[in-house]
């Protein structure tokens, strides 16, 4: 009859298997998490017809595609016949000059219509679903004054505005909405807007 191994050699045997379980949680266990993680939730219901207009950014995680915009910061959405919704992004560079990037929403959850998908791409890679970026409305004022809109990973977030000037008190309302839904808040870098507005958008064709 062959005997199995001494009890030192079963001692090391168990201590490198819990060596190795403890590097595995180590390495695995943050994006478990992470993974784990639900994603934020929307506002129940959004008015399409009330939300459309002028919205001025007063927030954002920094991210590459605004690194040219230094302040005056906006977004004029405009409804379409064919329910989608036009996108007017205009923001003002470091020499003084507006830039503009225009693109189409369309809603992907006709329920509550808080969830959207936006493409800036040409109209010829819309077929392609990595140029639709999300575009989620997750903490709405009754009033429709502001907005925080973000992504389900939460990495991308703004907070909107239909005034400049937007009241502290209504300010941290909506950055105490965003950190409620699990975003890093510490990440957001307010936007900065001149005494004069920017010139209203065009309507896109």
């Amino acid at each position: 009859m062959r005997r199995g191994p001494g009890r030192a050699m079963q001692g090391e045997v168990f201590r490198a298997i819990l060596c190795t379980l403890g590097v595995l949680v180590l390495l695995l266990g943050p994006g478990a998490r992470a993974r784990a993680q639900d994603p934020p939730r929307t506002v129940e219901s959004v008015d399409l017809g009330r939300y459309v207009g002028r919205w001025y950014e007063l927030a954002r995680f920094p991210n590459s595609f605004q690194n040219q915009c230094v302040s005056d910061v906006t977004a004029t959405y405009e409804t379409r016949s064919d329910g989608r919704i036009d996108v007017i992004n205009r923001c003002r560079t470091a020499a003084g000059e507006m830039d503009q990037a225009v693109g189409v929403a369309r809603v992907e959850d006709q329920q509550s219509r808080a969830k959207l998908k936006v493409r800036f791409a040409p109209a010829y890679l819309s077929f392609l679903p990595f140029v639709w970026g999300d575009y989620w409305v997750l903490a709405l004022d009754p009033a429709y004054r502001w907005a925080v809109v973000g992504t389900p990973d939460r990495e991308f977030l703004w907070i909107l505005s239909r005034d400049p000037d937007l009241a502290e008190d209504q300010y941290a309302a909506a950055l105490a909405a965003a950190r409620a839904q699990g975003f890093d808040v510490s990440r957001v870098m307010r936007t900065d807007h001149m005494t004069s507005a920017p010139a209203p958008a065009p309507t896109v064709p």
